[in-house]
């Protein structure tokens, strides 16, 4: 089957954004909807990690497909799978040790190494079902999430200050989690549940791409499980409030559907009406997004640690406009430029780094 271009796009856009939202020029200075809810609640920041765990399942359903195709069995898939998670784990782990390397203090939980779990348990359940299966998997992990944070006797389940995943996250993780929280971590061990089942929802929509079905059909199924997504999110929202740190069901739901119909409108617009050159930049950013991810991370450290990233602040971005948040915009997307000019590179001479 040939390559979704569509695909690459939403991962290339989704990378950049989050390259963005994770890099501003002051910390102090950034518009609202790129920050983190501060709790219940949701911005377009809240959107990206999501929408990349979505599209590591869409991912997944294609490359496994194409490797049962080509011959691969069972206990080789099993094999790249957990090769394929550790590595994503370590290097989420490498970029938390660096440059300190105090292995008594580092955080074990982040992003990568979420995704790193994510793919090896949502690779798991693909290759020991079927789409049924996946589909009442993903249930019955939003169940098990529920039953957790609802059964244990908490006033308010989902109060930042006492709930379930905040005491198991202080039990296991003590003295390793995020250093702006101490007490519970955004990528703790409790919510990592319901991120497994936005994986599967991906996995899900990755069969549908894949059929036979006329592309018109494909849209249509996208659009209204999407949105049949968005609306039962929000129509559980009053009992189980929308929060992305502890990834609650409102929330997990309401982020798949966002992400389906995005991968709808960008299917239609690539891969159905050829608009793909309009899109180009994001394309080539999603052929090699971890290691955008990694790079972003990198620089980031770079630029904190020899100070250059303050004299930027100081004496270039600040001045931009009178209004911090601009100058702040504008030194998070020239590292996203910056970043997309190495991607471009790899790009041209065909290295895509396959993790």
């Amino acid at each position: 089957m040939q390559r979704l271009v569509s695909l690459d796009v939403l991962r290339g856009v989704t990378i950049a954004s989050m390259v963005m939202v994770n890099n501003p020029g002051s910390w102090d200075h950034v518009f609202a909807p790129l920050r983190h809810a501060v709790w219940h609640g949701w911005t377009f920041t809240d959107l990206v990690f999501p929408f990349f765990l979505w599209i590591v399942g869409v991912s997944l359903t294609f490359s496994f497909a194409r490797r049962m195709e080509a011959g691969a069995d069972r206990a080789q898939l099993y094999l790249h799978t957990l090769r394929r998670g550790a590595l994503i784990f370590g290097l989420g782990l490498f970029l938390n040790l660096v440059p300190q390397f105090d292995f008594a203090h580092v955080r074990i939980p982040g992003v990568l190494q979420r995704i790193g779990i994510c793919y090896l348990l949502a690779a798991a359940i693909f290759l020991v079902t079927s789409p049924r299966g996946l589909a009442v998997a993903t249930a019955m992990l939003l169940a098990f999430y529920s039953v957790l944070m609802l059964g244990h006797g908490y006033p308010d389940p989902w109060a930042k200050e006492n709930n379930y995943a905040r005491s198991i996250d202080t039990m296991w993780l003590s003295g390793h989690m995020w250093v702006s929280t101490k007490v519970w971590d955004p990528e703790g061990i409790v919510s990592t549940i319901p991120a497994i089942a936005t994986c599967l929802m991906g996995a899900l929509a990755g069969y549908l791409l894949r059929s036979a079905r006329p592309a018109a059909e494909k849209i249509v199924w996208l659009y209204f499980s999407g949105n049949s997504l968005i609306f039962a999110g929000l129509l559980l929202s009053p009992w189980m409030p929308i929060n992305k740190s502890l990834w609650t069901v409102s929330y997990t739901l309401l982020m798949a559907g966002l992400a389906s119909v995005a991968m709808a409108s960008f299917y239609w617009l690539c891969d159905v009406q050829g608009a793909q050159k309009y899109f180009e930049p994001f394309r080539i950013y999603g052929t090699n997004a971890i290691l955008m991810y990694v790079l972003s991370g990198m620089l980031g450290k770079i630029l904190s640690l020899t100070g250059a990233g303050h004299w930027l602040w100081e004496h270039i971005y600040s001045g931009i406009s009178t209004d911090l948040r601009f100058g702040s915009l504008a030194l998070a997307l020239t590292e996203v430029i910056v970043l997309f000019g190495v991607a471009w590179v790899l790009y041209r001479k065909q290295i895509f780094v396959r993790l």
